[in-house]
């Protein structure tokens, strides 16, 4: 019954319990989970929903959407970050979760698939925070509704809640939660490999790659870029130039030689190359401006922060990344730039970087910063670093929204 006063249905705990006609006591037990609301108090909501706006129903399914699983991994979505939604698609996802038996079918597979492509969509410029309960609200109905669905419907579900999973793991990778990630994940290896999508297990490891990155941890992720390449599956050509591309990373990582590094650099050129297009494919988002800007990173990984500085100011030079991946690209550039000896421009890619990181919530990205300021400590009293220090400190205060007063800020 919080849900009613954050999408303003009522003003405050005694306003609403006034407004259905039961005691404060009772509504405190129902939203402390003391005792659940009763048939009586079920009914007094539903007059309340029905009485109410267009806007403020939008907003209460919305964020019923996100809460509806015990699972304690979903309930910490915030359900006042929902971006709106269309209420005829809210009202579908909705009734899904309380009728499943009756209503989830593979049209309601389509839409729970439609509206995580929608979320996909939206990531780069909304951010963790405003997409993440929209896709825990599409978790949320696969994994209490497969357990009661037809065996078809099941597996189809479970494809959809495999990629679904994966997504929500990278939300919370950028969001700097590496557990949640590392756990949902997990989940969708499960249901990828129960739905027999053999494609998506080997994308899961190109993802678990990609996760080791965050901790700097070349051998792991070198070992888990074979493996995608190994495995009983068929990857599309953009993924394998990706998983390419991430064992050219882990070579540079390990210091292996400069060559090896260079070949398979250049296999993942002529995979990206020859590459096309293809529906709803999981490697469609993949393509040269993202493969320059990997190819950055492995030469500054194998100790050319220069030529990795050429790549970076090309690429980002373009503005053609959403607002979330320049923030992020901006900050291995600072990284290159520190590497290189350029202290100054480090610090003034980095200020571009923190600022589009708080905005949009990107831990991954202030993670990286931090990693800036070690490389450019021999700097430290520079008034350049000085200054991002301060930004990046302010970055990590517990509420990181952008405000007047931010240190680095015009």
């Amino acid at each position: 019954m919080r849900l009613f006063r954050e999408v303003g249905l009522c003003e405050s705990q005694q306003d609403f319990a006034k407004t259905i006609g039961f005691a404060m006591r009772t509504i405190g037990n129902a939203e402390r989970g003391t005792h659940p609301p009763s048939l009586a108090v079920r009914r007094a909501l539903d007059q309340v929903l029905e009485n109410a706006t267009d806007a403020q129903r939008d907003r209460f399914l919305a964020a019923v959407t996100a809460t509806q699983s015990t699972n304690p991994v979903i309930t910490g979505a915030t359900p006042a970050a929902f971006p709106a939604l269309n209420y005829d698609d809210v009202r579908h996802l909705a009734v899904a979760m309380t009728d499943a038996g009756r209503y989830l079918d593979g049209e309601a597979v389509l839409h729970l698939q439609r509206q995580l492509t929608s979320c996909m969509a939206a990531d780069g410029t909304e951010g963790p925070q405003r997409t993440l309960p929209v896709v825990l609200g599409v978790v949320a109905v696969i994994e209490k509704q497969a357990r009661q669905v037809k065996p078809d419907v099941r597996r189809d579900l479970l494809v959809v809640g495999a990629r679904s999973a994966e997504f929500a793991g990278w939300l919370y990778r950028d969001a700097g939660r590496a557990d949640l990630a590392s756990h949902w994940r997990d989940r969708a290896v499960e249901w990828a490999q129960e739905a027999g999508d053999w494609s998506m297990q080997g994308y899961l490891l190109l993802k678990k790659s990609q996760a080791a990155w965050d901790e700097r941890d070349g051998l792991r992720m070198l070992t888990l870029a074979q493996a995608a390449q190994t495995g009983p599956w068929t990857l599309p050509a953009r993924v394998r130039a990706e998983v390419a591309q991430q064992e050219a990373r882990g070579l540079a990582m390990i210091g292996e030689a400069r060559l090896h590094v260079e070949h398979k650099l250049d296999q993942a050129w002529t995979l990206i190359d020859t590459s096309t297009a293809e529906a709803d494919s999981l490697g469609d988002h993949y393509d040269k401006k993202l493969l320059t800007i990997q190819t950055a990173i492995c030469y500054c990984a194998a100790g050319q922060p220069g030529r990795a500085v050429e790549l970076y100011e090309e690429s980002l030079s373009l503005d053609s990344f959403s607002r979330r991946d320049r923030g992020y690209f901006l900050s291995l550039m600072a990284g290159a730039l520190a590497r290189a000896g350029e202290p100054d421009a480090a610090c003034e890619a980095g200020q571009e970087a923190t600022i589009i990181a708080m905005e949009m919530n990107s831990q991954r990205t202030i993670r990286e910063l931090g990693g800036v300021l070690d490389t450019l400590g021999e700097w430290r009293a520079r008034p350049t670093v000085r200054a991002l220090t301060e930004a990046v400190q302010w970055a990590n205060q517990p509420a990181r929204i952008l405000m007047p007063g931010y240190p680095g800020r015009d």
